[in-house]
C-alpha cells in the first residue's frame, strides 16, 4: 500500500533544500551533466506540493546516466530506468514514497526537459493557474491517494492538467 498522498501548503525552506542537494549531486557527477534544474511543484513559490524536491539533472546522451549511476549509489540513491520511458532515468532514495528527493535523468534539451521548464515556468508566471492546480491537487489526493489502484488516477488527472498548461503556454508563445 502506498503512503497516502498529502499535498502541503509551500514551504520556503524547498529552495534551499534543492539548492543542498544539487551542490551534493554536483560534487559527484558535475563533470557528466550539462544542466541541472529544480523542477514539480516545489519550484513554484507558493505551491503547494508533496514534500518532494524534484530535480531535473541533464547529461549529454542517455547511455551517460550508466557512468552517473555508482555516484548517485554512493549518496544513498536507488536506480530506476523503465524501458516504457527511454528518454529518461529515475534515481530516488530508498523507496520512492520515502524519498525527500528525486532526480530525473533526461537529455539536454528533449521533451522531456523543454515539458518539464515550461510547465514549471508557466506556473511561476501565471499564479491563477498555480492556485487552480494546487486546489485540484488537493481534490485528487483526497480522492485517489490512499488506494494503490486509484494512486495512479491520481497521476492521470494531474497529466490532463498538465497537459493543458502546456497546450497554453505553446498558444500563447506563438
Amino acid at each position: 500500500m502506498p503512503e497516502p498522498i498529502i499535498i502541503y501548503d509551500y514551504n520556503p525552506q524547498w529552495p534551499d533544500m534543492y539548492e543542498t542537494e544539487r551542490r551534493r549531486i554536483c560534487d559527484v557527477i558535475g563533470n557528466k551533466i550539462l544542466a541541472i534544474e529544480h523542477i514539480g511543484s516545489t519550484a513554484v513559490p507558493r505551491l503547494g506540493a508533496k514534500p518532494i524536491i524534484d530535480i531535473m539533472v541533464a547529461v549529454n546522451h542517455m547511455s551517460d546516466s550508466l557512468k552517473c549511476k555508482e555516484p548517485l549509489i554512493k549518496l544513498g540513491y536507488v536506480y530506476h530506468f523503465w524501458p516504457a520511458f527511454p528518454e529518461r532515468c529515475f534515481f530516488c532514495e530508498s523507496s520512492i514514497g520515502a524519498s525527500k528527493y528525486h532526480i530525473h535523468m533526461t537529455e539536454f534539451m528533449s521533451d522531456f526537459w523543454k515539458e518539464k521548464l515550461t510547465f514549471r515556468d508557466y506556473l511561476r508566471t501565471h499564479r491563477n493557474t498555480a492556485q487552480e492546480y494546487c486546489r485540484l491537487k488537493k481534490i485528487w489526493a483526497e480522492r485517489y491517494g490512499v488506494d494503490r489502484e486509484k494512486y495512479e488516477a491520481y497521476t492521470e488527472a494531474k497529466t490532463d492538467f498538465i497537459q493543458s498548461v502546456l497546450d497554453r503556454a505553446r498558444t500563447e508563445s506563438e
